[in-house]
Parts: C-alpha cells; structure tokens; sequence
C-alpha cells in the first residue's frame, strides 16, 4: 500500500516514470481502474484539487464518493474522530484523497486506513500532488528540471503548495530558489535547513520587478487571508504583484506558475492571459488532471 503524503518521498525515477505515464494518459485513456472505487473527503473548500481527482477517476473508468464539506456535512459535525471518519471510509473505497485544515491529517488519516490515503492538502504543512502537478509543468514547458532559478512569491509562510514544491525543485542539480514575501510571511525555517542540507541555493527577500528578469520560472502565490489574522493580512496585501506594468519584464522563455486561485496577486488582461506563452498557469491546472491520472493508475494498479 502506497500512501501520498509529502513531496519528499518521490524520488527523480519516479516522477519521471509519472510524467511519461502522464503523457501516455493525455494522448489516450482507458479503463485501467474500471472496478475501483476512490473517495474524496474535503474538510476545506477546493475546486481543483477535488474535481481533478474525481474527473481523473472517472476518465480511467473508475468511480466515485464524495463530501465537498465534510467539515460541515459529515458525522464531523456530531464529533467523530478523523481516526473513526477514516476507518469507515476505507471500507467504502479502494483510495481515499484527504484535504484538512489540520497540519498532519494526512499522516494521521494513513495510521488508521486500510486503503491508501493521498493528501490533498493538509493545513499549512504539504500540498504533495500540487507539487508533482507544478513540477510537471515546468518540465513540459521548459524541458528540462535542472539549471533553473526560480522565484516563489507570496504568502510562504502559510503556503503548502510553496512548502511541496521547494521539496520537489531540491531533487534537481543547479537550482536555485528565491522566495519573495512579505516580512510577516515568510518561508519557515524547516525548508530552508532542507535546501541547506541539500545544497540548494537560495536567497530571501528583493526586488520583485529584478527578480522576475531574471528567473525561469514566477511562481505566485496568493495572501493566505484565512489563516492569518486581519492585520497581518493589511501588511501583505498587494505587496508583491504582477500587472500589466510588469509583465513585460519576465523573459520571454520564462513562465508564469500559480496554484489558482489567483486575486489580487495577478492582474493580467484576458488577452495576455490567453495569448501569451509565459502565462503557464491555466495550462498548469490542465496539467494536475493527467499527473493525477497518473498517480491513481501507479497506486492502485500496485506500482510501487
């Protein structure tokens, strides 16, 4: 049984072995968990993450069960314990994909399950398949994984989807990272000491406009308001955007990355936004289906 937990587990074979297995699935689907079933238990709002994971097993002729607020419409509301939740769910379903407000759910929510568990997010700790969707990407639009420098923005010290992907970026050779936030929100120790023991470069703080000149890769991130408190949030708010103003500053072989939802952290034109190739973040969502597809079939289908 293989559950999903954290980037770091993911070693540089196997997410190349899914990505080209995700290649495989975008060209053709086929009934590969026809008799599966997964559930999706969501203890917070998604969109993505949640229809992603639902469209993916249905297109591999699998099925589904779902709660969308499990925080408000499962038996969480009369006070039952995550480990209870998880050991009826997994007498439901072959897979289950976890998201919750707690840090470390998903570890917890594996400890009692008799199916694997994917985290879907877990409070401010990982956001794992985000970080293979966004690693993905950058593969698939840039071609390679090694020699590139890379600025990610926003709220880092609330950011899963940050957390995952520095994880992910320090399994390759000649990366360099640096986080841009606001001084109330930035990156926590924990992954910086990583990249430190694993001989990644990085630096803190700068010029946004400079940095966005010179990086491979622009991966915004927006405020975490329902995390912090309100004061917090006036500090960083609006800080740190891409606009019109200075959009044209990003390389032309550069790529603009988001986990979406994006507000007021980019304010791009629907023109630039479907015309022009350095706007990757649409295409990066695109992207979670088929790396999802992916993973499901290697986990399901016992690849380990």
């Amino acid at each position: 049984m293989l559950h999903v937990l954290e980037s770091q587990q993911f070693s540089k074979e196997v997410l190349y072995k899914l990505f080209k297995k995700a290649e495989e699935l975008r060209e053709k689907s086929s009934d590969l968990l026809k008799g599966k079933i997964l559930a999706t238990l969501f203890y917070e709002p998604s969109t993505r993450t949640r229809l992603s994971f639902e469209s993916a097993m249905l297109k591999l002729g699998g099925k589904i069960i779902s709660t969308e607020n499990a925080k408000e419409f499962s038996s969480a509301i009369k006070g039952e314990s995550l480990r209870d939740t998880i050991k009826v769910i997994s007498s439901y379903a072959d897979c289950i994909v976890i998201r919750h407000y707690e840090d470390g759910a998903a570890k917890e929510a594996s400890e009692s399950s008799k199916v694997p568990i994917i985290n879907g997010g877990d409070g401010k700790g990982q956001h794992p398949t985000q970080g293979l969707l966004d690693i993905y990407t950058i593969y698939r639009e840039l071609g390679r994984l090694d020699n590139l420098k890379v600025a990610i923005v926003g709220d880092l010290k609330n950011g899963r989807t940050a957390r995952s992907l520095s994880y992910l970026l320090a399994k390759f050779e000649g990366i360099e990272v640096v986080f841009i936030s606001p001084e109330n929100l930035k990156m926590e120790d924990d992954i910086k000491e990583y990249l430190e023991r694993k001989n990644v470069k990085f630096s803190e703080g700068g010029e946004l406009n400079k940095v966005i000149s010179e990086v491979d890769v622009i991966y915004m991130t927006r405020i975490q308001k329902e995390r912090i408190s309100n004061d917090d949030y006036i500090k960083a708010n609006g800080k740190f955007v891409i606009n019109e103003e200075n959009f044209h500053l990003i390389k032309s072989g550069a790529r603009l990355m988001h986990p979406l939802p994006h507000v007021e952290e980019i304010s791009l034109s629907k023109e630039t936004e479907e015309n022009d190739e350095r706007v990757a973040y649409f295409r990066q969502s695109e992207n979670g289906l088929y790396v999802r597809m992916a993973l499901l079939d290697m986990i399901l289908n016992g690849e380990n």
